[in-house]
């Protein structure tokens, strides 16, 4: 009985130790966001005035992918599909826009959300999640989560993400690693955007037109641990 303790606690470890490598010291994806995209202001656009997706210009996978850049972007970027034109599938709600955290577990918290065909961007807190058809990569999600960051010497370590996000009655559904269970929702009611995120809580968020002034610059999710 001790033996077989000992082995399952010496599995664990080893499953704990492959995760956490996983997480934050496996290679990268490459930055595929348009550079313009990430050096253009964000913070100029009125997110009241939305793309007509009328199918007149790119489809959503004409466009390259949208990623973080290294462990998160240093002002708001250009939306990632403002040329894309193809119409939303069967389906989908309308959710795009940018919205404000006003009742629930993130006040406060700001969020654009970009939807072009079946691709949906959401951009926030230093973070870009880009999940549907691109010219690129693949189609989840595949940069960073926020939370603990790490530094050694002058290299920093952020947490990995995955995910996929699959409309399912109205309701956007995110699938951890793209197969895996449903970790966040998002859907309309009334005129408020829901989010419904893996800590439990629910937010209740309203639209905004111009990004709020303490925005522009993100505040990093998490906290920093210098290791040397």
């Amino acid at each position: 009985m001790k033996k077989w303790m000992i082995r399952l606690i010496t599995a664990i470890g080893l499953l704990a130790t492959a995760i956490f490598w996983q997480l934050y010291f496996s290679e990268r994806p490459p930055l595929t966001t348009d550079p313009a995209t990430l050096a253009g202001d964000g913070s100029a656009v009125d997110y009241c005035e939305l793309p007509i997706l009328d199918g007149r210009g790119k489809m959503a996978g004409d466009i390259a992918k949208g990623n973080t850049p290294g462990c998160g972007y240093d002002h708001f970027p250009l939306p990632i599909l403002a040329d894309c034109t193809e119409p939303l599938p069967e389906g989908a709600a309308d959710i795009r826009g940018l919205w404000l955290g006003v009742e629930g577990g993130h006040s406060g918290h700001v969020e654009r959300v970009e939807q072009c065909g079946s691709r949906v961007v959401v951009t926030s807190s230093g973070i870009i999640h880009d999940a549907g058809p691109n010219s690129t990569l693949g189609e989840t999600t595949n940069d960073t989560e926020g939370g603990v960051l790490f530094t050694v010497g002058e290299r920093e370590y952020c947490p990995r993400t995955s995910a996929s996000m699959i409309w399912n009655d109205d309701v956007l559904d995110f699938h951890v690693f793209g197969w895996g269970p449903v970790v966040v929702n998002r859907y309309l009611d009334g005129e408020q955007l829901i989010w419904e995120y893996a800590d439990g809580s629910t937010t209740r968020m309203d639209r905004l037109c111009t990004l709020p002034e303490d925005e522009k610059t993100p505040t990093p999710r998490g906290r920093r641990i210098s290791l040397f």
